[in-house]
């Protein structure tokens, strides 16, 4: 479904993607899309690369956000205990699978698959914006996302809105659920 909606929207201006992309998100999903005030783009270094994010949905099992990059940038793609896709938007997506010889490209219109336990070298060049969605055990995602933070970057303010958007994210799905749950 997350691929079904990202392409709807693929041919359109990208700022104007990402908010119907989202308004379609947050009502096939109300409750569990964070507010439109929590729209922020926040950027991530992980495993070399640099990209930016904004999280639309996150939970202990899930995760929904928009990923991209201004720059041509490349790395390690963590190897996680979760299947993450990616349904490209715009741009071009690199990946080298581990113990393979060659790369595969993809562009507009696909979807990149990081299935449980693998890792990638991956590439995106500058202009590659794309809708993300994780499934499995989403704290392990985050350990390699924060990583460069303690290296490298010692960005803090980045770690306490990345944080922050989380913790904000469980708290309205705990909220939601409940309310399912006894409402």
């Amino acid at each position: 479904m997350v691929e079904e909606i990202a392409l709807k929207h693929k041919d359109k201006e990208l700022a104007k993607a990402f908010d119907d992309i989202y308004k379609e998100f947050s009502t096939r999903f109300a409750g569990h899309i964070l507010p439109e005030s929590d729209r922020k783009w926040l950027f991530m270094n992980a495993g070399g690369w640099m990209g930016g994010i904004q999280i639309m949905h996150a939970s202990i099992t899930e995760y929904l956000l928009f990923f991209g990059t201004g720059v041509n940038t490349s790395g390690n793609s963590g190897r996680y205990w979760a299947n993450i896709s990616d349904t490209i938007l715009t741009g071009s997506f690199r990946q080298w699978k581990e113990g393979g010889f060659h790369s595969e490209v993809f562009g507009p219109g696909e979807t990149v698959h990081h299935y449980w336990g693998e890792v990638s070298a991956v590439q995106w060049d500058a202009g590659t914006w794309m809708v993300e969605y994780g499934r499995g055990f989403i704290p392990s995602t985050l350990f390699f996302a924060l990583a460069d933070t303690f290296t490298s970057t010692l960005d803090v303010l980045t770690l306490y809105h990345t944080i922050l958007l989380y913790g904000k994210s469980l708290t309205l799905e705990a909220q939601t659920c409940m309310g399912e749950m006894f409402g």
